[in-house]
C-alpha cells in the first residue's frame, strides 16, 4: 500500500502532466464564475422568471458537476482559499499553489468578460457585493464565516479519498447551496477571491473587492485549524483528494 502511494504521489510530481492540471483549474473556474456571476445577471434579464433561490443553486450544482468530471485531474479546487487551505493543510504542496491560483484567475476573469460581452454589465456583472443595509464589517464576517465552513466540508471529505467520488461532490455542492440560500442577501456568499474579483475587475469597481479576497483567505485558514482540531495531522487519503489521480493509473 505504502508503495502504491508513493508511485502515485511520484506520478503526481510529473511535470509532463501539469499541463492538464492548470488547464483543469482554468476551465472549471470559468464554469463556475460563468454560472455564478451569470446566474445573478439573469435574475435581472428574465425578469423575475430566474429566481434568486434558483441563481445561488446553479453555483453548487456546477461544482458537483466539476467535481465528478475533473476532480481526478487536479483536485478541483476552483478557489484559491482552497487551494491555500490545501497547502496550509499539508495536503498539496506549496510549489503549485501559484500555478493553480493563476490558472483560476485567469478562468474566472475570461469567464466575466464573457459575460460581458453577452449581456453587458447587467446587475453589476453579477458582482458579489454587501446587501442592502449590510455594513462592510459584516459582510466580511459573513464571508469568514461561510468560508471556514467549506473548507472544512471540503477538507473533512477529502480526509477519506471522497473530494474525488460522490460523497464529496454532494457535500460541497450541498454546501455552496445552502450557503447561497441563506447568506446571499447578507454578503453575496461568495466565498471565493476569484468569483468576486473577476466581475470587479472587468467592471471597473475595486471598492469592496477587499472584503471578498480577505474574508475568504482568514475563512481558509481557520477551516483549515478546525480540521486540525477534529482530525489532527493530515493524511494521505487527503493529499490523493487535493492532487487529484492523474498519472497513478498509468
Amino acid at each position: 500500500m505504502k508503495s502504491i502511494h508513493k508511485e502515485g504521489l511520484e506520478a503526481f510530481l510529473d511535470p509532463a502532466l501539469e499541463w492538464r492540471r492548470i488547464f483543469s483549474e482554468s476551465w472549471g473556474t470559468f464554469l463556475l464564475v460563468v454560472v455564478a456571476a451569470g446566474g445573478a445577471m439573469m435574475v435581472v434579464i428574465s425578469g423575475g422568471v430566474v429566481s434568486q433561490a434558483m441563481a445561488v443553486t446553479a453555483p453548487g450544482l456546477m461544482v458537483m458537476s466539476i467535481i465528478y468530471f475533473m476532480g481526478t485531474v487536479s483536485g478541483a479546487h476552483l478557489n484559491p482559499a482552497v487551494t491555500l487551505a490545501f497547502a496550509i493543510r499539508r495536503n498539496f504542496p506549496w510549489a503549485r499553489v501559484p500555478g493553480y491560483i493563476i490558472a483560476q484567475i485567469i478562468g474566472g476573469i475570461t469567464a466575466a468578460f464573457f459575460l460581458k460581452i453577452m449581456f453587458g454589465g447587467v446587475g453589476h456583472l453579477g458582482a458579489t457585493i454587501p446587501g442592502s443595509g449590510i455594513d462592510n464589517a459584516r459582510a466580511l464576517a459573513m464571508e469568514i464565516l461561510l468560508t471556514a465552513g467549506l473548507v472544512n466540508t471540503i477538507l473533512g471529505t477529502a480526509s477519506g479519498a471522497r473530494n474525488i467520488g460522490p460523497n464529496g461532490a454532494i457535500a460541497v455542492g450541498g454546501y455552496i447551496i445552502l450557503a447561497g440560500l441563506w447568506a446571499s442577501p447578507i454578503s453575496g456568499a461568495s466565498m471565493n477571491p476569484v468569483r468576486s474579483l473577476a466581475p470587479d475587475l472587468v467592471r471597473g469597481d475595486l471598492s469592496t473587492s477587499w472584503i471578498y479576497v480577505l474574508g475568504p483567505i482568514l475563512g481558509a485558514m481557520i477551516g483549515v485549524f478546525f480540521e486540525w482540531i477534529l482530525k489532527g495531522k493530515a493524511t494521505t487519503a487527503g493529499t490523493i483528494a487535493a492532487q487529484g489521480t492523474l498519472g497513478m493509473d498509468d
